[in-house]
């Protein structure tokens, strides 16, 4: 058969030099973890990863497990759609974990009820100024505010003081992990109203991941906004002298991430029905981790929000085999740790391989 194909200008194309989509290679990458978890179920414990073993269950899958699967990645896969975003033009953030803890308390002491069992809220920030029992939409403007702030402010620094992104979102990370703990004493905000609470009940907050998945992969592959990213993220000084203003894309870069962890703040603290300083804590680089996995470039200008669904998909499937094997947290810890620097060497030798490719 013949591999080369006369092209325009005498060019040829050959067949033998075509490679698969990054997200399909990601994919493959899927269903080889499983398949190693389900032949190690068998060897090591005598049961099935994936499938269902139980007699009195009628399930063929194990729909539990397929269920904490996606709700254990759903909310820090919120905050790794931001991240994506922000990866592609060359950047990096390290505080939606922290914006995560602080919404998370400034969102739920507004999303209070003001009895308790026929009590005073025990737990209430402002009871005594009375705002509780509010419609939900103020707690949610006021959640996603924060979000857009402390966003706002990330790309402001990122893009006209010039300081690099890992020093800008670092010095976040730490100011709003103060400012999540200075909120209420460090004391945990309980007690949300009903409509608050629906927010994070059931598979809501896998709904929510997906409808933001679709939305955002739509917005990068079909609009300017997403054409700008990866342009900025291949060579920011081409990108600045084909006429895109690279400042004010980034700073609308940086903001939308800071409203997707303002919105993983909101669904978490509805689902866990509390708030505590601590939420979000290593959220930031569990959303890095899955969008590197996921074939996101660290040195931006390529990746997908496809690509971060299945990272995100393959992070929730190590930790929930590593239960399933009955392995201690700290080995999990290490092979998380493992996997992310393995995602990273290989997304090294790719791009190593593309420049003497070309």
């Amino acid at each position: 058969m013949k591999n080369k194909a006369d092209g325009t200008g005498g060019a040829t194309f050959d067949r033998s030099k075509r490679t698969l989509p990054g997200e399909l290679n990601v994919f493959f990458a899927l269903v080889l973890i499983v398949t190693t978890f389900e032949a190690l179920g068998w060897l090591l414990i005598g049961d099935s990863f994936l499938f269902n073993t139980r007699e009195n269950v009628d399930t063929f899958f194990n729909e539990a497990r397929l269920k904490i699967i996606i709700l254990q990645v759903s909310i820090v896969g919120i905050i790794a759609l931001g991240v994506t975003q922000v990866i592609i033009t060359g950047g990096i953030d390290l505080s939606s974990g922290s914006i995560v803890g602080v919404t998370a308390m400034v969102t739920m002491s507004f999303a209070q009820v003001s009895i308790v069992n026929g009590n005073p809220n025990p737990k209430a920030i402002f009871l005594e100024q009375g705002w509780l029992d509010l419609p939900i939409i103020v707690p949610l403007v006021i959640g996603l505010a924060c979000g857009i702030a402390t966003g706002m402010i990330n790309g402001l620094l990122v893009a006209y003081t010039r300081i690099p992104p890992f020093i800008a979102t670092l010095g976040m990370m730490v100011a709003a992990r103060g400012a999540a703990k200075w909120w209420s004493k460090g004391r945990p905000i309980s007690f949300p109203t009903d409509e608050y609470a629906a927010i994070g009940k059931g598979l809501m907050p896998v709904l929510i991941f997906i409808a933001l998945a679709i939305l955002f992969a739509l917005i990068l592959k079909f609009t300017r906004y997403g054409k700008h990213c990866y342009a900025i993220g291949s060579n920011v000084e081409a990108a600045r002298m084909s006429g895109i203003n690279v400042e004010r894309h980034l700073v609308l870069v940086y903001t939308i991430a800071g409203t997707l962890a303002a919105v993983a703040a909101i669904v978490l603290s509805s689902k866990n029905l509390t708030a505590q300083a601590g939420m979000g804590v290593m959220y930031e680089l569990d959303a890095i981790a899955m969008a590197v996995i996921g074939g996101v470039s660290l040195s931006g200008g390529r990746g997908s929000i496809f690509g971060t669904v299945i990272g995100a998909l393959i992070f929730g499937v190590i930790i929930s085999g590593f239960t399933f094997l009955k392995l201690d947290a700290y080995y999990q810890e290490m092979a998380k740790g493992a996997i992310i620097v393995g995602a990273v060497v290989l997304d090294q030798w790719r791009q190593r391989r593309q420049t003497l490719g070309g």
